[in-house]
């Protein structure tokens, strides 16, 4: 389960990624509630501060690929995480003073979002450099799980600490958890890092032509695409359902958010024991139960039935997600990695300016259940095209290949 760890780089790497999770999920309740303070529970402003948020990632993310494989990845990091701890100290200083309002947040929710784009690309490029092809898988899953490890931690102290001292001091400590990632990234030793064998300058359109030669890969990009859209939508869904559905405050929307967690942290260690189900047949089945699972936790009927589902839930969310990165870096060759990965961050992160507010909007016209019980829906429903077309391209290859002999 631990495998990766027994290297020196990527221990110091995955500390400071522990950190810095912890202060990521901080501040990002912290950021969700001070909007629906500010707008007296506003489920729509809440959707258009998640789409400020992932906008840059529409914008930058493949440019960010390209230079993953132009420049050292190890000072990008750096840069990008230094910014997103200066994010949270700014954001810190209005709402201490009292002087915030719902435009600095919107404007420091767009320079987090541009700080996130260059750093999921080069930091998930990076990884496999650390590490190596052997243990890639194991690092992604490790990822996976010290993620979500603060995604249990860091609602529930925000949500104590939100009814304690307000939003403001929360911000606080999410820059200076921040920091931790620096000091690893400082301490890697660079000439043992497996650094991709350079091919010439490094361009976008030749990573986007790579991709779209790759049946396979494209096939499971859509399949991201739909799910992290209209499934994955738990930053504007489980607030609404906490103020609105169970008339809950900021320690009631922490919980929910840890419960999903507990979920997700048992997924992804599950995910770094297995060795052998990094295919596209698993990553269907896991898509699909995602899908159904999330569904039934919309249509459960009291905050405590609700919080149990989404223990489920996260399960099943964390069994798709790392497999379906795993499957993409190993499936590409390393001199494209960082490309690769960009156009796969502009996917699965760029599709939150389409379903944040879509969420939002869903929720005040069909009721504040709708975003989950459709987007889980929905994606079971893509999980099975996908795989319909999947098996098409498996049975369409072999038969290429015996032609081509002939």
């Amino acid at each position: 389960m631990f495998a990766a760890l027994r290297i020196r780089n990527y221990r110091l790497f995955a500390t400071g990624q522990l950190g810095t999770n912890f202060g990521t999920w901080v501040q990002r309740i912290a950021q969700d509630w001070l909007v629906l303070e500010l707008t007296g529970y506003d489920p729509v402003a809440l959707g258009i501060a998640g789409t400020l948020q992932f906008l840059p990632t529409v914008l930058f993310s493949l440019w960010a690929g390209v230079l993953a494989d132009r420049m050292d990845k190890r000072k990008i990091l750096l840069v990008v995480q230094s910014g997103a701890a200066a994010c949270a100290l700014v954001l810190c200083a209005l709402d201490v003073t009292g002087v915030v309002t719902l435009w600095h947040v919107y404007v420091l929710c767009v320079l987090l979002g541009v700080f996130s784009a260059f750093d999921q690309p080069v930091r998930s490029a990076f990884v496999a450099e650390v590490v190596g092809k052997e243990h890639l898988a194991n690092a992604v899953a490790l990822n996976s799980s010290s993620y979500n490890l603060a995604r249990i931690v860091g609602p529930a102290v925000a949500g104590l600490l939100i009814l304690w001292v307000g939003t403001g001091w929360v911000f606080l400590l999410s820059g200076v958890s921040m920091a931790a990632v620096l000091v690893g990234l400082i301490r890697i030793d660079p000439t043992t890092v497996h650094h991709a064998e350079s091919r010439g300058p490094a361009r976008l359109g030749e990573g986007l032509r790579y991709v779209r030669a790759r049946r396979d890969v494209l096939t499971l990009m859509v399949l991201v695409f739909f799910v992290s859209a209209f499934a994955i939508n738990f930053y504007t869904a489980l607030p609404i359902m906490a103020a609105n559905v169970f008339h809950r405050q900021a320690d009631g929307y922490g919980t929910l958010f840890t419960l999903l967690a507990v979920g997700t942290l048992a997924g992804s260690l599950l995910a770094a024991r297995r060795s052998a189900s990094h295919t596209p047949k698993f990553l269907i089945a896991a898509a699909a139960g995602f899908g159904a699972t999330e569904a039934v936790a919309g249509l459960m009927p009291n905050y405590l039935t609700c919080g149990l589902m989404l223990i489920v839930v996260g399960l099943g969310m964390m069994t798709f997600l790392p497999t379906a990165s795993t499957i993409v870096q190993l499936a590409v060759e390393p001199h494209m990695r960082g490309r690769v990965m960009g156009l796969y961050t502009l996917i699965f992160l760029g599709s939150n300016p389409i379903g944040a507010p879509l969420t939002g909007w869903v929720a005040a016209t069909l009721g504040n259940r709708a975003p989950l019980v459709l987007g889980g829906i929905l994606a079971a429903a893509t999980a099975v095209v996908c795989g319909l077309v999947l098996l098409r391209v498996s049975v369409e290859e072999p038969a290429v290949t015996e032609t081509a002999a002939a």
